[in-house]
């Protein structure tokens, strides 16, 4: 990431319209690929298949486990003396820790809604990732604006107080809301080009339709102007009571919108299924 924010700035763009969005995908395929792998060798080390297997190692896991648990206080140590990690160590935790419970209610409306709608699975990264990198952005963009005019606690005379007014959020002159624009209107095209990939790749069960494409793209186009308005008040919100809006409102922000875009969906091929697109794919 230190690498992607040089690389920006010697190129003349923004760190805040890439780095974001970067730092947020490359954590999911790191996930996903760390879990994915680990979770292979320790199925692999109890037996697999076959947990009556006389060469099974059951120690590994407790190993690991107990490897992390030794080294955890010498991270701690070497970010309470790191003057950028020092402040976070101690007030990190909740945004990270709220946002992780908040994601969970998502998954478990994705849960429910996957034993009805099959296809609904293969969309829900999408939606969730499109309308959290783009809120994100707005985040990022928003809490530098604030870092330039001051700092945490009392905020700038232009600043928004309060909840804005949407008409100002999404139609004003300022350079926020042209930004809020330039967002939205990435909404569409983007998830356009995800859906026929899908499609042409026959990643997912659910037949492109037009009614389809309407529904689940006006799901996606509320999920972002949502996210958006809640980011300008959140991010001065924090702001205001003295918190850095970069470490508690981009947690928060993306994990609402994983909940908002799971729900949303699920609404979406509800409805599908109820004005008769219930194709096998939909409804089965």
């Amino acid at each position: 990431m230190v690498a992607v924010i040089i690389l920006s700035r010697k190129c003349n763009i923004n760190p805040d319209n890439v780095a974001t969005p970067i730092a947020a995908s490359l954590g999911d395929l790191t996930t996903l690929t760390l879990l994915a792998s680990i979770s292979a060798v320790l199925f692999k080390a109890i037996g697999g298949e076959n947990p009556e297997h006389p060469e099974r190692q059951e120690w590994l896991a407790p190993v690991i486990i107990s490897l992390f648990l030794v080294l955890t206080p010498i991270w701690i140590v070497i970010s309470h003396k790191n003057k950028y990690t020092h402040e976070v160590l101690y007030t990190g935790w909740t945004p990270v820790i709220c946002a992780m419970v908040i994601s969970s209610i998502g998954g478990l409306i994705l849960d429910s809604a996957v034993s009805s709608y099959h296809g609904i699975a293969v969309f829900q990264p999408v939606i969730n990732g499109v309308g959290g990198n783009l809120v994100a952005v707005q985040a990022s963009r928003l809490s530098t604006s604030l870092h330039k005019a001051g700092k945490p606690g009392t905020l700038p005379e232009n600043a928004q107080h309060g909840c804005g007014n949407p008409l100002t959020t999404f139609c004003g002159k300022g350079l926020h809301s042209r930004t809020v624009r330039v967002l939205l209107f990435m909404v569409i095209p983007g998830h356009l080009i995800f859906m026929y990939t899908i499609h042409f790749m026959n990643a997912g069960h659910t037949t492109i339709t037009l009614i389809f494409a309407v529904v689940y793209l006006s799901a996606a186009m509320l999920q972002v102007m949502l996210l958006l308005y809640l980011a300008g008040w959140m991010v001065h919100h924090m702001w205001k009571i003295g918190d850095d809006p970069d470490n508690f409102a981009i947690p928060y922000l993306t994990a609402v919108g994983d909940l908002l875009g799971t729900g949303l969906l699920a609404i979406a091929f509800q409805i599908l299924y109820m004005v008769g697109d219930k194709d096998a794919d939909v409804g089965d």
